[in-house]
C-alpha cells in the first residue's frame, strides 16, 4: 500500500507516467528496493524532483543532513537496528517531539516503530538515501566510539586507583591493549574510514587529547577526538595490530596488517612517528575488494587514451610514470600491469609496498632492512627470465641503471619517478648518473599525473566564469563559456566534490627528441622539441575538465599553481 501511494502522488503531479510506475514495479519485484529508489536508479526521476514533489504534495520539509550536527545522544534514542532497517535516523529531541529525517516519508511502519520505541511525537524530515546512510553510519559509528571511551575510562580509572603512579606504554599489559571497549573504539575508527572512502587516518595527540582525522578525496577531516589519557592504549593496539614493538615509542616504526570491515578486505599499512605530545600514528588503508581500474576509470581518454595505448604496444623499452606523492601514479601503474598481464609473459613487479594482490603477476616485495634493495631485486630479476618488469620506483643511481639496461636490452620496463612534470624526469634520471644517451635510447615515454577532485553530480550546477578565471585558465579568447561548481549537498558532505580523476600529460618520445635527449639538451631545449601539435600540458588537461564540466576551475587552478611552485 504505501509504495502505490508513492506511485499514485507522483502520477497525479505529472512526474512520473503509469507505464514508468508499472516498469518500477516490476523491477521491485526482483529487487525488493523501494519504490522511490528503484525510480531514481532507472533514470525515471531524479532525486531532486521526488523530494521537491513530496514536500509540497506531503507538507514534510527537507532536512540537509549535511549542514546539521547530530547530538550523539540521539543514538540512544533509537535504536541503531531501527534506523538501519527502516532508513531513518533521528535529528533532534525537543520535549517530547523527535525530529526524524526519513528516506521515505511514507513509510508508515517505520514511523509507527520509531514511536512505539521512543514514546515521542514524530516530526518526519524528507532528506535523501545517501544522507540519510551516511548519518546512521556516523552517528552510530560516533555513538559505539563514544561507549567505548566511557568504558576505556571507566577501566583507566580503576587501574588508577589500584595502581596510582601513571601507566607507561611498556607498562600496558596484554589484557590492556586487547580489552574490549580498546578493541571497539579502534574498530569503529576503521569502519568510519572504510564507509567514509578515506585513504588515511591520521592519529594525532595534542596536549589534551589525540585527534582522528581521515583524508577523504585528497582532502583531510577531523571525525573524532579522543581524550588524552586513553591515546596510549588505543595507540598499543594499533602497533600490536601492525606487529611493532609497543614498549618502544621513541624511534618511528611500521607496521601493516589485515582487517575485514563490512565485508571488504583491507589492508593497513601503520606508520608511527614520535611527537611532542606523544606517538602520531597514520595508517593508510587499501581495499582488497575494490577491482583494479581500466584506462578509462582512472581518467584517460582521448589523444591521451591513444598514447597511453600506444606505449603498451612496446615490446621493450622503459615507460616512466611521474609525479608527486598523491598523485596516482600506483593506480597507473597498477592499470598497465592488469592490460599487459597475459598467459603468454613473464611479468614480475617490484613493490613498497604491495597493494594489490594480481593473479597471474609475479610480486616481490623489497624489504631494505635485510638488504632486498630495489637494485638487488632487479638484479635478481634478470636472472628470472622475465618479459615484463615493474619497478615500484627509482630512487639511486644503480636501480636506474639497471632498470635502463634492462630496458635497451629487450624487456619491457615500467617504473615511477617523483618529479613535477614529463620532462623534469628526464633531468632527474641525468642527476643520478644516467648518461643521456642511455636515456634517450631506452625511454619509449613519461606519463606525467595528477589527482583533481570531481564536482558531485548531485549538486553540480552551471554558471558563467568571471574574466580572471578564463585569463588564469587560458580561455581569454573564448565567448559564451560555462564552467561548472557544486553546491554542496548531503552526497558530498556540503563540499561540492565527489571522487577523483586524473588529469595527464603524456610524452612520447620521437626520434626528434630522442635526438635532443641524447646530445643532453636542457629542459627549456627539450620543451622546443616536442611535438606542438600533438603533446598536452597538465595546464591543457585541467582546462578541458573544466570546460567538460568533470571539475572546478577552483580546483584546477589549485592543481597547477601547485605545479607552477614545484
Amino acid at each position: 500500500m504505501e509504495y502505490l501511494r508513492l506511485g499514485d502522488i507522483l502520477i497525479s503531479t505529472g512526474a512520473i507516467t503509469e507505464e514508468q510506475l508499472k516498469h518500477a514495479l516490476e523491477v521491485q519485484k526482483t529487487t525488493h528496493e523501494r519504490l522511490g529508489t528503484i525510480l531514481i536508479d532507472e533514470g525515471i526521476i531524479n532525486e531532486q524532483r521526488l523530494i521537491e514533489t513530496l514536500e509540497m504534495q506531503l507538507g514534510i520539509d527537507f532536512i540537509d543532513l549535511s549542514k546539521v550536527r547530530i547530538p550523539i545522544e540521539m543514538a540512544q534514542i533509537v535504536p541503531r537496528n531501527i534506523a538501519k532497517r527502516h532508513g531513518v535516523v533521528p535529528v533532534s529531541l525537543t520535549k517530547d517531539e523527535l525530529t526524524l529525517a526519513m528516506s521515505d516519508p511514507l513509510n508508515f511502519v517505520a514511523l509507527e516503530e520509531v514511536r512505539t520505541a521512543t514514546r515521542k511525537r514524530i516530526l518526519p524530515k524528507i532528506s535523501t538515501p545517501n544522507a540519510v546512510n551516511k548519518a546512521i553510519a556516523t552517528l552510530y559509528g560516533n555513538e559505539g566510539a563514544a561507549r567505548a571511551i566511557e568504558e576505556m575510562r571507566y577501566e583507566t580509572a580503576q587501574r588508577e586507583r589500584e595502581q596510582p603512579q601513571p601507566v607507561r606504554s611498556e607498562d600496558l599489559t596484554d589484557e590492556n591493549i586487547q580489552s574490549a571497549p580498546t578493541v571497539r573504539l579502534v574498530n569503529s575508527i576503521l569502519e568510519r574510514a572504510s564507509v567514509e572512502r578515506a585513504s588515511d587516518i591520521h592519529l594525532e595527540p595534542h596536549s589534551d587529547d589525540m585527534h582522528v582525522r581521515m583524508r577523504i578525496d585528497g582532502k583531510l577531516r577531523t571525525t573524532l577526538n579522543v581524550p588524552s589519557e586513553l591515546k596510549r592504549a588505543v595507540i598499543s593496539r594499533l602497533k600490536v595490530m601492525g606487529g611493532m614493538d609497543i614498549s618502544e615509542s621513541r624511534l618511528p616504526q611500521d607496521g601493516r596488517a589485515n582487517v575485514r570491515v563490512k565485508g571488504h578486505d583491507i589492508d593497513l599499512r601503520l606508520s608511527t612517528l614520535p611527537t611532542l605530545y606523544g606517538e602520531k600514528v597514520v595508517i593508510r588503508l587499501l581495499d582488497k575488494s575494490t577491482q583494479l581500474l581500466d584506462a578509462h576509470a582512472i581518467g584517460l581518454t582521448g589523444e591521451n587514451l591513444n598514447k597511453y595505448n600506444k606505449l603498451l604496444e612496446n615490446a621493450h623499452g622503459m615507460i616512466l610514470i611521474v609525479g608527486p606523492t598523491g598523485s596516482g601514479k600506483s593506480s597507473t601503474m597498477y592499470t598497465m600491469i592488469r592490460s599487459l598481464n597475459t598467459d603468454e609473459i613473464n611479468l614480475v613487479t617490484l613493490e613498497d609496498p604491495i597493494e594489490y594482490d594480481i593473479d597471474g603477476v609475479n610480486q616481490v616485495q623489497i624489504n631494505e632492512k635485510i638488504g632486498m634493495t630495489f637494485a638487488e631485486g632487479l638484479k635478481a630479476l634478470l636472472r628470472q627470465d622475465p618479459d615484463i618488469m615493474a619497478v615500484g620506483e627509482i630512487r639511486d643511481a644503480e636501480t636506474a641503471e639497471i632498470a635502463v639496461r634492462s630496458a635497451i636490452t629487450g624487456h619491457l620496463v615500467l617504473s615511477t619517478v617523483h618529479t613535477n612534470d614529463a620532462l623534469s624526469a628526464i633531468d632527474r634520471l641525468k642527476d643520478i648518473g644516467v648518461e643521456p644517451y642511455l636515456i634517450a635510447e631506452a625511454v619509449n615515454g613519461i606519463v606525467s599525473q595528477r589527482l583533481v577532485r570531481k564536482i558531485c553530480p548531485h549538486c553540480k550546477e552551471s554558471y558563467e566564469p568571471t574574466e580572471e578565471e578564463l585569463r588564469k585558465l587560458g580561455c581569454a579568447d573564448m565567448q559564451h563559456v560555462r564552467f561548472y561548481r557544486g553546491r554542496g549537498c548531503p552526497h558530498c558532505y556540503n563540499t561540492g566534490y565527489l571522487g577523483r580523476t586524473g588529469v595527464f600529460e603524456i610524452l612520447i618520445m620521437d626520434k626528434n627528441f630522442k635526438r635532443a635527449v641524447a646530445e643532453g639538451s636542457h629542459k627549456s631545449q627539450l620543451a622546443d622539441n616536442i611535438g606542438k601539435g600533438t603533446f598536452s600540458s597538465l595546464a591543457d588537461g585541467c582546462r578541458d575538465l573544466v570546460l567538460r564540466g568533470v571539475t572546478s576551475s577552483e580546483e584546477a587552478l589549485s592543481v597547477l599553481n601547485t605545479t607552477e611552485e614545484q
